[in-house]
């Protein structure tokens, strides 16, 4: 089947056999069949290939596929991307195929590899003072901005309870300094 393009569309070819996977159509000036897998009878599902096409139908189809296997040459055929009415190709660019495609990929399953969150670490640098990491792995220039971590909520509450009774302390000082005067 040497010479046949991949977007080849054949008129009229003839239904050989239907069998519960799809139909084997004789293609017309060789002895080679191709098969039409049910998933490409239709756009829509197929269960039971024998209820769209019958032995000796005549349809339009396009060749998708060719592979060799055991030195025979397979054929791959579609009617659904050949308008069965004109014989006119709906998927010149085969845009539809590679989306079949694409939908066939098996999802991967990562739920078996573990991951691992480094933690920060309790040090203090000693080029920025900063908390977290070591002086080799700083990244403050000298003279820079200096970065520290966020602190948690617990410190955050911590803090500013700290500066309220700070400012109790300050308002306390005010009001003494102004009885003084």
């Amino acid at each position: 089947v040497k010479g046949f393009p991949s977007a080849l569309v054949l008129f009229f070819p003839q239904v050989a056999t239907v069998t519960d996977y799809g139909a084997f159509i004789k293609i017309p000036g060789c002895r080679k069949q191709g098969l039409v897998h049910r998933t490409h009878m239709s756009s829509c599902r197929v269960d039971k290939p024998s209820e769209i096409v019958d032995v000796g139908d005549k349809v339009w189809v396009k060749l998708i596929g060719k592979e060799m296997k055991d030195d025979k040459v397979k054929l791959s055929l579609s009617m659904k991307v050949v308008n069965q009415g004109t014989g006119k190709d709906l998927d010149p660019n085969n845009v539809s195929l590679d989306q079949d495609e694409r939908k066939k990929r098996t999802f991967r399953d990562y739920t078996s590899q573990k991951i691992t969150l480094e933690a920060v670490l309790n040090t203090v640098c000693k080029k920025c003072g900063c908390k977290g990491h070591f002086a080799k792995e700083c990244f403050m220039q000298p003279g820079g901005t200096k970065y520290s971590l966020i602190p948690e909520e617990e410190e955050e509450e911590v803090a500013a309870a700290g500066r309220e009774g700070d400012e109790k302390t300050n308002q306390a000082e005010e009001s003494s300094k102004k009885r003084k005067k």
